[in-house]
């Protein structure tokens, strides 16, 4: 991800959005036609290269055509369109996998992404750092993405091996080494992969933190959700996507007013509130939810405050981490903070799934056998559950703590105009 900002700085972010699009629609048609295990994960690899290139792009692309003060109201509908997607894919994606097989999840994107390169190179305008070097550095580049992967190799293993385990520590220990190499490294390099200024910026220190506890929360509290809804419940898998339905249709509405609201009471505040309803309607949760179903009185009210809590949060932290960066900074930012939600991601899902997957397995058996209901089963995914509501309180504590509004000179470089190349 850090690479791909690069890229896009360097070489353009339009052109990098839309390589990495058509890079993206041939993994899926490799993922769909893929015969076997080994060629599908190769597939999903060349597919996740392509969503590495686009992502730090789109940010990168949306922000420049809007002046600063119209930034945050321009992320919020960026990232209303993400809960939209979020409220649509688990149902739609049950439904396509129950009628037409797990190979459409694949082959669907590829219409889409056909589309949406059409629509870019008519509508989109080309911008690059004009300062940058024409070359990448290739060293950080390497020890970056393997330090990284190690890490995420060791938290996500961390289940099968255990924590002790000198596989999961050897490679969270190698993965943090090759991250300091690599900070290291861009500490010198004329050309850094990583501008290391940025974390003298505390809207960019503490957005980044941020996001990363709230990618471990909002992971670790789906997966659990998903997990109960069709363990406990035994809903289906296209049940379980249209009962999880509401929380994501909530946060695609809410998510334009929060970037008005952050305009007005600020980042941090915002940001607050909205870490204060997912931690409540997590724990919520917790405190409600029988072992025999009761969707609408147990489980619908919760979605929808926890739906509110994402659509206050999850546009104004991707906003508070670029919309006040200089223009040539954007990708890079963008792609910075990217890259730590993707961490927390993989240590949320790794801590979730290390306390509630045993209980887990523990209710399958249950339900399989029609023996009682284990009670420490049930407690051990409350106990994650409140785990993932104690993340989400703490993100907003130090969203609140750490967050600075930028300084007037600060505003007057990201207000600095792009130069469009077509």
């Amino acid at each position: 991800m850090l690479t791909a900002g690069r890229f896009a700085d360097v070489f353009g972010r339009k052109k990098s959005f839309l390589r990495g699009l058509l890079l993206f629609s041939i993994g899926s048609l490799l993922c769909g036609l893929a015969p076997n295990a080994i060629l599908l994960v190769v597939a999903r690899i060349i597919q996740a290269l392509g969503g590495a290139l686009l992502t730090p792009a789109s940010i990168a692309l949306v922000l420049p055509e809007f002046p600063v003060e119209k930034r945050t109201q321009a992320i919020a509908i960026w990232g209303a369109t993400g809960g939209l997607a979020a409220a649509l894919g688990p149902s739609v994606g049950g439904l396509l996998v129950d009628s037409l097989g797990w190979r459409s999840l694949f082959f669907i994107n590829i219409p889409i992404t056909a589309f949406t390169i059409f629509l870019g190179r008519r509508i989109l305008h080309e911008s690059k750092d004009p300062n940058a070097q024409r070359k990448v550095d290739y060293p950080s580049a390497v020890y970056g993405f393997t330090g990284v992967a190690l890490v995420v190799l060791g938290i996500s293993q961390s289940e099968v091996w255990g924590w002790a385990d000198t596989g999961t520590l050897g490679s969270i220990a190698v993965g943090l080494a090759l991250v300091a190499l690599f900070v290291q490294r861009c500490s010198v390099v004329d050309n850094p992969l990583l501008d290391l200024k940025l974390f003298k910026l505390p809207f960019v220190v503490a957005a980044n933190i941020a996001g990363l506890l709230f990618s471990a929360g909002f992971i670790g509290m789906w997966l659990l959700n998903t997990f109960w809804l069709q363990a406990v419940w035994g809903y289906t898998v296209t049940g379980s996507g249209v009962a999880t339905m509401p929380g994501p249709a909530t946060a695609a509405f809410i998510a334009p007013f929060a970037g008005k609201y952050a305009s007005r009471f600020g980042h941090a505040r915002v940001l607050l509130v909205g870490s204060i309803l997912l931690g409540c309607g997590t724990l919520g949760l917790t405190l409600n939810l029988p072992v025999t179903p009761d969707y609408w009185g147990s489980y619908f009210p919760w979605m929808i405050m926890t739906g509110i809590g994402v659509g206050l949060s999850i546009s104004t932290l991707s906003s508070s981490a670029t919309v006040f960066l200089k223009p040539t900074q954007l990708a890079m930012g963008s792609a910075l903070n990217t890259t730590g939600r993707q961490i927390g991601t993989a240590l949320g899902a790794a801590l979730s799934l290390a306390i509630a997957a045993p209980a887990l397995a523990r209710i399958e058996q249950w339900r399989s056998t029609g023996a009682a209901v284990d009670g420490n089963a049930i407690n051990e995914i409350h106990t994650a559950w409140n785990m993932n509501a104690g993340i989400y309180f703490l993100a907003g504590i130090i969203m609140i703590i750490i967050f600075r509004a930028p300084t007037e000179a600060q505003m007057d470089d990201a207000r600095t105009a792009v130069a469009f190349e077509d």
